[in-house]
């Protein structure tokens, strides 16, 4: 398969993970403990850092950010054990693992076509 497959799952599950989580947070169930500004910006904050790089395809930025998408599938996990957040942590963990794959093999193949 090619690398542009690759990129495209790995953007899909980056994207739909960050509008999940946006939406988690500011409409589906906002946080009665913390204000809003404050979850999103330490929940979500975090999927903005590596967006540029990402953009730009570069292997390095795609490398770290794997272990980003393994703490969000971790957090995907927890929420999965909530009975009524279940859904949405199963969505969480769909959109990680998704990224995590499409980046791995995104990184494998460009590595392999650029030697």
């Amino acid at each position: 398969m090619s690398s542009r497959l690759y990129y495209i799952l790995a953007m899909a599950g980056y994207f739909a993970l960050l509008g999940l989580l946006m939406t988690w947070t500011m409409w589906i169930k906002p946080s009665t403990t913390f204000p809003v500004v404050v979850v999103l910006v330490l929940y979500v904050g975090p999927l903005l850092f590596p967006l540029r790089g990402m953009l730009s395809k570069k292997l390095y930025t795609f490398g770290w950010t794997q272990f980003m998408s393994l703490f969000y599938f971790t957090a995907g996990v927890w929420a999965a054990s909530h009975p009524d957040e279940r859904w949405l942590g199963l969505l969480q963990i769909l959109f990680s693992l998704a990224w995590f794959v499409g980046g791995m093999l995104f990184i494998r193949a460009t590595a392999r076509n650029n030697k």
